[in-house]
């Protein structure tokens, strides 16, 4: 009845097929988001060779120089999804981080690198709020996980595809199949794998000039900029034990889960003595087979966990979801590189259901006019703990702790078994805190 009511008040939801179109180009878009942001991971050693750095430059690279813009721009551009047209938004984002990717292939230094890195952050800030932002006004609450969870098949699919294209696009560069390719001709292989995503991401952008913005569902009178990250952050402050346990948590599992995947190819090109290329064309397609079980099996059970059990239900779940990616972590013990790549593999679908959990939950909790900044919010903090820290951390047990280069799963493996167990412990205590809370209602913060 609330629904239908909800329904009343601004109209029918969209078509059928504009929303899965939409959904559809968001996939994609998630898809050469991740791409862009972890194709460095594969050509790692290359890197290092030819711009003559190190493992923590490198960490540096894929943590704080992309991070630095993921997180302060990602709340500003969380409220600007939450005024503004979140279609154009995205054409916006995608056309910055391709943009800067191809910048990155061109890079001669660690500095020029360094800020190809920040500005792609800095785009891929803009996608996560916009889709979330743009799904919950395209279907009614109780459809939303399985869009949400197709959102994030794209980012889980994308460590198998970038490892796909990049295992293919290395070895046909070194056979030599760009000579006589303008621009990419006189490139060395890791600079052509840089410039042709960039290139191919831009057109994505492109494709959602094809499709219409959605009305946005919510009746509340949009304040200014200050005045809504007050609100925000107000309403978030006065619910403090309903939110702050489901941030943490979500950022500490994905500090072991980006510190994990973007070593997980150099670890089995340096244990098992193979080539980046060999690693990522047998790692990629088991990769992409994870990727898009996960978001199925998570959208899945997210709405029937939200239909029978509600919110709770989902605290509940996520409980115990951080701990089905510890065997992904133990992948350094494997016999061969075979079992090792499997085990690597299998951290995308879990990844993709604590993922899609967390988001259906806040799409649902939060006031509508504050979606855009929630998910937003979340990039913040995943970025400053997860993304920042995580790949840091595992280069600096290898280089400085275990201080050998060889010994890279071991950092995987003392980064991410804590870091799941921890996040598993935080999203029971935020279940718990808001069982305690019983029937309250979420507490109103005014304006002023």
């Amino acid at each position: 009845m609330a629904l239908a009511a909800q329904a009343d008040r601004v109209g029918a939801w969209p078509p059928r097929w504009q929303a899965w179109s939409m959904v559809g180009l968001l996939f994609l878009a998630s898809i050469v988001s991740v791409i862009d942001r972890m194709i460095l991971s594969i050509v790692t050693d290359p890197v290092k060779a030819d711009l003559g750095i190190s493992d923590v430059q490198i960490g540096l690279l894929q943590g704080i120089a992309f991070g630095l813009f993921y997180a302060t721009m990602g709340v500003w551009l969380g409220l600007v999804a939450d005024r503004t047209n979140r279609r154009n938004l995205v054409v916006a984002g995608i056309l910055v981080w391709s943009v800067a990717t191809i910048g990155g292939g061109l890079s001669q230094g660690f500095g020029l690198f360094f800020a190809s890195r920040m500005l792609v952050g800095l785009g891929e800030a803009a996608l996560a709020p916009a889709a979330i932002s743009l799904i919950a006004d395209l279907f009614e609450p109780g459809r939303r996980g399985r869009p949400i969870g197709i959102y994030l098949m794209g980012q889980a699919v994308a460590n198998g595809v970038s490892l796909a294209i990049a295992g293919g696009l290395l070895t046909a560069a070194g056979n030599g199949a760009f000579v006589g390719v303008p621009l990419l001709a006189d490139l060395e292989p890791w600079r052509i794998l840089f410039v042709v995503c960039g290139l191919g991401g831009s057109l994505t952008g492109f494709a959602f000039l094809l499709l219409r913005e959605p009305r946005r569902r919510d009746v509340v009178e949009q304040p200014g900029f200050v005045d809504q990250a007050r609100h925000s952050l107000g309403y978030l402050g006065a619910n403090w034990r309903r939110y702050a346990g489901l941030y943490l948590a979500f950022s500490v599992f994905f500090l072991g889960a980006y510190g994990a995947g973007i070593w997980q190819v150099v670890m089995v090109s340096r244990q098992f003595d193979m080539a980046p290329a060999d690693v990522s064309l047998i790692f990629g397609p088991i990769a992409i087979a994870f990727g898009l079980a996960g978001p199925l099996v998570g959208g899945a059970l997210v709405d029937k966990v939200v239909k029978r059990s509600g919110l709770q239900g989902l605290l509940r779940l996520l409980s115990f979801a951080p701990l089905l990616a510890l065997p992904s972590a133990t992948a350094v013990l494997s016999p061969n590189a075979y079992v090792a790549i499997f085990l690597a593999a299998t951290q995308a679908g879990c990844a993709a259901i604590v993922g899609s959990a967390t988001l259906a939950y806040l799409q649902s909790a939060v006031p509508p006019e504050m979606r855009g900044f929630s998910v937003s919010l979340t990039g913040l903090v995943n970025t400053l703990i997860g993304h920042a820290l995580g790949p840091m951390l595992v280069a600096v047990i290898t280089e400085k702790v275990l201080r050998n280069h060889a010994m890279v799963g071991w950092g995987i493996f003392w980064t991410a078994i804590p870091a799941f167990c921890l996040s598993a412990a935080l999203y029971a205590w935020t279940a718990r805190a808001n069982l305690a809370a019983g029937s309250k209602p979420a507490k109103e913060f005014a304006h002023g």
